[in-house]
């Protein structure tokens, strides 16, 4: 896949989640809790993904599944879980922008750091982009606060 591809799928994802954060927020409004939003996304993403796999691979996907799966497998569902939960009081709370502002900075930094952690060096230029997306982040955050 080319990289702009790549940057258009990105761009897509990065719509997507703001539309679904908007419409968990707005359901969330009408719930008792949050939980109710956040169940309904599961089951909802868990039902397509179901379907998903069993046409594109019959009863072997579900086989594969339980043969590759390991306790720590959890982790990525409840840290996706605890994304969607913050991100939902977020838009609630401190609005769209600022709650996306905190995460993408939050993403980069971590990013950044995972980097340096496997490669050992980061490029100049790397970090000045990101002490400007930083920067931009915090003054988008804190002029909702």
């Amino acid at each position: 896949m080319a990289n702009f591809a790549i940057f258009a799928l990105l761009v897509g994802a990065g719509a997507a989640i703001v539309t679904q954060n908007i419409l968990m927020a707005k359901i969330s409004g009408n719930a008792t809790t949050i939980l109710v939003p956040l169940i309904m996304n599961s089951a909802v993403g868990l039902a397509v993904l179901t379907l998903l796999l069993i046409w594109r691979t019959g009863a072997a996907g579900a086989s594969e599944i339980l043969h590759l799966f390991r306790p720590w497998n959890i982790l990525p569902g409840l840290l996706g879980s605890f994304f969607v939960f913050a991100s939902i009081l977020g838009y609630q709370r401190i609005g769209a922008a600022a709650t996306v502002a905190v995460l993408v900075a939050s993403q980069l930094g971590f990013g950044l750091l995972t980097d340096v952690f496997r490669s050992g060096n980061i490029a100049g230029i790397t970090l000045f982009g990101a002490a400007l997306l930083l920067a931009g982040a915090g003054l988008v955050a804190f002029r909702a606060v």
